[in-house]
């Protein structure tokens, strides 16, 4: 099996000296192909500061490249937080709340084509005494509220087309020990977004423990 995940510096690793969650998850799978001959393929590709739109752009590049049609084949995406970021010189998002609704549905339309098994992993919440601003630039904004209203539409949009969704924000929040940047998740924060992941394969038999 095959699990391609894209998304943004989160799930690149940023932050982590183990590589984050998605290493983690590569780590764990890789151990079950020695344990027990399974046969996991883990693909990171998320990108630093990738919102929707950059990833509509180079996303089909990236999958042609690793798709096997003989192969079952699982598209994670973990993308939404830079599309929530505010800009107050321009007093606007920098991806409006309509504009990220289409271009998670036009990611699923084109996804589709290669296979049906797609999942979104939630959004994290931040610690917003270190995001409004963000000291590496003054003109962007990171809030919770607005974090979860595209967290919400992720959701929304992944009921309405019956796909899978794996809750994060909930049992993340009010936890201030998991980032020192305020945005991404450090070591103890990349771990449980992890097990998060983990422990949702394993109850929808997307692997056997």
């Amino acid at each position: 099996m095959t699990i391609l995940i894209f998304g943004d510096s989160i799930t690149y690793g940023a932050c982590d000296n183990e590589g984050g969650w998605v290493k983690r998850l590569r780590k764990f799978l890789d151990d079950k192909n020695l344990s027990d001959e399974s046969d996991f393929s883990v693909y990171n590709l998320g990108i630093n500061g990738d919102n929707t739109e950059a990833l509509l752009k180079r996303f089909e590049q990236e999958i042609r490249i690793r798709f096997d049609s003989k192969e079952k084949t699982i598209f994670i995406f973990a993308i939404g937080i830079n599309d929530s970021q505010f800009i107050p010189t321009k007093n606007s998002f920098r991806v409006p709340l309509e504009n990220f609704k289409n271009n998670i549905l036009f990611l699923i339309s084109r996804v589709k084509q290669f296979s049906g098994k797609i999942i979104f992993v939630g959004l994290t919440p931040i610690k917003e005494l270190k995001t409004t601003p963000i000291p590496w630039d003054t003109d962007k904004f990171y809030k919770n509220e607005y974090i979860q209203k595209y967290d919400e539409i992720i959701k929304k949009v992944c009921e309405e087309n019956d796909l899978l969704f794996i809750e994060v924000f909930d049992q993340l929040k009010g936890n201030e020990n998991l980032s020192e940047d305020g945005l991404h998740p450090n070591s103890e924060g990349h771990r449980k977004i992890f097990e998060i992941v983990k422990d949702f394969f394993i109850i929808n038999k997307i692997i056997v423990n």
